[in-house]
């Protein structure tokens, strides 16, 4: 039986973080009634003229930086003509003969080791607006405030060569995109979404198998399944004696399966010219410059310094790195309490214990450093003990209450009365003489259950280190 070699390249458009539309001045806010957010200018109405938003070409320069990429510093943008209800213009405002950015690349690990995934081009465009079907009705409603929104469309090297692949690329440029902070990459939202192209080939051979694309993917699970799926579809055609046809196809995750949409399109279908409309944009030196010097710290350096600096382990960092959210956290709190591996230990434990308990994405996680910096204090200082501290967690995690004034509130402070503990621990010990006697004849374990008798009697507010010490003190005489 033949061998087959899966050949893949992604192109991800990635929708920018700023406040205006790539042309115009309305929001790119997400979501908002049909239609509220958009102009005569990103409506494509005659007579209307395109400005360009300065931070666009900014964001796209970091990204390109960020990638290893060489930056065009005399660009220019095209009009890609296509017909199409959710574009009023009829036309799409891209960049072809001369994208902004080119020939970068994303290390990535695989399981032989390391690899770089070549970065072909990125250029800026603007958005489509978005069709609603109703198969209720038999209609389909247009909603353009997505119209206009800006774009960066990342083109791959067909350099990938399993969904495996795929996914690390798409984890790590996703995590350098956020790291920028030029785009919050949720993909729930249409942030981030990418087209497969998609070819097989025999084992050794150097020309290229016919492609497929499958457009508009916005789960890494659902890419996954696309790509393995695809790839068994054009080897059974392979292996059946016929032909693949290059086409864009529609991937149903319900399904697990690939439908065709319509035949591929090459680029001298979409009639590209250069837009009459926008004067060429140059990037002089000094503004490159000062794009470069703004560049943060990216996530494999973060990691490093992690372990220099704050002495956690690897393990801990590349979890603690994964998201920019945490991250921040991580810094900010340990800033606040001094006691970065305290704040690592409730990152990496009752935090994502938490997440996984209320189907949190880190992204999406809201618990303030001076929050958490003030718990880890509290436990320190001795105003609470850790079993307490774990459910003022939870409150603060779910409910965004200031550990202090909820510890005053509800009566959670540790009991430092050392006559009441010790009258406690005494009548523990007269309750259970059969413990006492296991523990006087060599059952250590009996102590453990005498300790957590007394603190269960204390109500969880004594200090376990001293009630260990009074009972053992008690069981020596």
């Amino acid at each position: 039986m033949k061998v087959y070699e899966t050949v893949i390249g992604l192109e991800v458009h990635v929708e920018l973080a700023t406040r205006t539309k790539i042309f115009c001045g309305c929001s790119t806010k997400f979501g908002g009634a049909p239609n509220t957010r958009c102009c005569p200018v990103c409506t494509g109405m005659p007579g209307t003229l395109p400005v360009l938003n300065k931070k666009v070409v900014e964001y796209a320069i970091a990204a390109g930086l960020a990638l290893g990429c060489r930056i065009t510093q005399k660009c220019k943008f095209d009009r890609k003509n296509y017909f199409y209800p959710d574009l009023p213009k009829a036309y799409q405002v891209s960049q072809l003969y001369l994208p902004i950015c080119r020939d970068g690349g994303i290390e990535i690990d695989t399981p032989a080791g390391r690899k770089t995934i070549g970065i072909h081009e990125i250029h800026m465009e603007e958005d489509a607006g978005k069709l609603v079907h109703d198969p209720w009705d038999d209609v389909t409603l247009v909603d353009y405030n997505r119209c206009g929104v800006p774009l960066i469309e990342i083109v791959s090297e067909p350099d990938m060569r399993s969904a495996q692949e795929v996914v690390a690329y798409l984890e790590k440029l996703k995590l350098i995109l956020q790291y920028l902070g030029v785009s919050d990459c949720k993909m729930q939202e249409g942030s981030l979404r990418a087209d497969i192209n998609l070819s097989v080939r025999e084992m050794g051979a150097k020309e290229f198998g016919v492609r497929t694309e499958m457009k508009n993917m916005n789960s890494f699970k659902a890419i996954a399944r696309a790509v393995e799926g695809e790839r068994k579809r054009q080897i059974e055609l392979l292996e059946e004696g016929r032909r693949v046809v290059q086409e864009t196809r529609r991937w149903d995750d319900n399904k697990d399966m690939s439908f065709a949409m319509r035949s591929k399109e090459d680029a001298q279908d979409y009639r590209y010219f250069p837009e009459p409309d926008l004067v060429p944009v140059e990037i002089s030196d000094e503004w490159l410059e000062e794009i470069r010097a703004r560049q943060p710290e990216l996530r494999d350096e973060k990691m490093l310094r992690y372990e220099r600096e704050y002495g956690i382990p690897a393990y801990d960092a590349a979890i603690i790195t994964a998201s920019k959210q945490m991250a921040d956290l991580f810094e900010a709190a340990a800033a606040l309490c001094g006691r970065p591996k305290e704040v690592s230990n409730w990152l990496m434990v009752e935090t994502m214990r938490l997440m996984k308990e209320a189907q949190t994405e880190p992204e999406d996680l809201s618990v303030s450093p001076e929050k958490l910096a003030s718990l880890i204090l509290l436990v320190e200082k001795g105003t609470i003990n850790r079993t307490v501290a774990k459910k003022v967690y939870e409150k603060i995690f779910f409910e965004d209450v200031d550990p202090e004034e909820y510890v005053k509130q509800n009566g959670l402070g540790m009991v430092q009365d050392d006559s009441l503990l010790r009258s406690t621990a005494e009548s523990v010990l007269a309750q259970n003489p059969q413990s006492v006697a296991d523990y006087k004849g060599g059952k250590a374990k009996a102590m453990g259950y005498l300790v957590g008798q007394t603190m269960r009697a204390m109500k969880g507010k004594a200090n376990p280190a001293k009630v260990n010490e009074m009972i053992q003190e008690l069981l020596s005489r």
